[in-house]
């Protein structure tokens, strides 16, 4: 008996993202919930253990944490996004664990009160990405031409630059002509493309704008011009 999944999801969430951009790749179908953290209805509390997104419900199991969810779809749902290969298929965990790093090193930027902390976030988010090049296969995704968890949890990842982008040039991608090519070849991924809605880029500029950092700051001076190439 295949039991209903429903989904429980943020408007903004890069994890959410990963577990939409799974499902997708599998053909799960599942019921998507979305709902606003800041107001979190007593129903989601109640079944999430932590008070964040996501959450998976499939019959009466309540999943949460991104990792955990992504390895019960690999157990139970057809289209394996994981290498067969034991060794490999460890490495990969490994590099999802390093994608999950890269979004704390993203929270840190855009929430960087001055102008030095964002260029020195920026700078190790550079680093991050040098190291992350040196792994890629030839082709056009991690693992060279099969599409893994590794692709579904890095989409997110860059997702955010399309947005940093167009505030200022921070040299994140600077001499990483592989990263570059990865990005785009995400970019344009339907699953990845529909694991956002279309108010995705207007809730993103809205809530950084919230910060009150320096990138805040940027955005303020050049609101007309940035909301013109949104």
């Amino acid at each position: 008996m295949t039991h209903p999944i429903t989904f429980i999801s943020h408007a903004l969430c890069p994890y959410v993202q990963r577990i939409a951009i799974a499902l997708n790749e599998k053909g799960v179908t599942s019921e998507r919930v979305t709902i606003d953290l800041a107001n979190k209805p007593d129903w989601f509390l109640a079944i999430s253990p932590l008070g964040r997104t996501p959450v998976l419900t499939v019959g009466n199991a309540t999943l949460f944490e991104s990792a955990a969810i992504l390895e019960y779809l690999e157990e139970t749902q057809p289209g394996p996004l994981h290498p067969a290969d034991p060794a490999e298929r460890a490495r990969h965990r490994a590099w999802i664990g390093f994608g999950s790093e890269c979004l704390n090193d993203i929270t840190g930027f855009y929430t960087a009160p001055d102008l030095g902390t964002l260029e020195r976030k920026a700078a190790a988010l550079h680093v991050r990405f040098r190291v992350m090049e040196g792994q890629l296969d030839p082709g056009l995704w991690f693992a060279g031409a099969r599409f893994s968890l590794v692709d579904a949890v890095f989409a997110p990842v860059f997702r955010y630059f399309d947005t940093f982008d167009r505030i200022g040039d921070f040299g994140v991608f600077d001499s990483l002509d592989g990263i570059a090519a990865w990005r785009r070849s995400l970019a344009g991924r339907p699953s990845v493309r529909n694991a956002v809605t279309a108010e995705y880029d207007e809730l993103l500029f809205d809530f950084l704008c919230r910060q009150g950092g320096a990138l805040s700051q940027m955005i303020e001076h050049s609101r007309t011009t940035f909301r013109q190439s949104a």
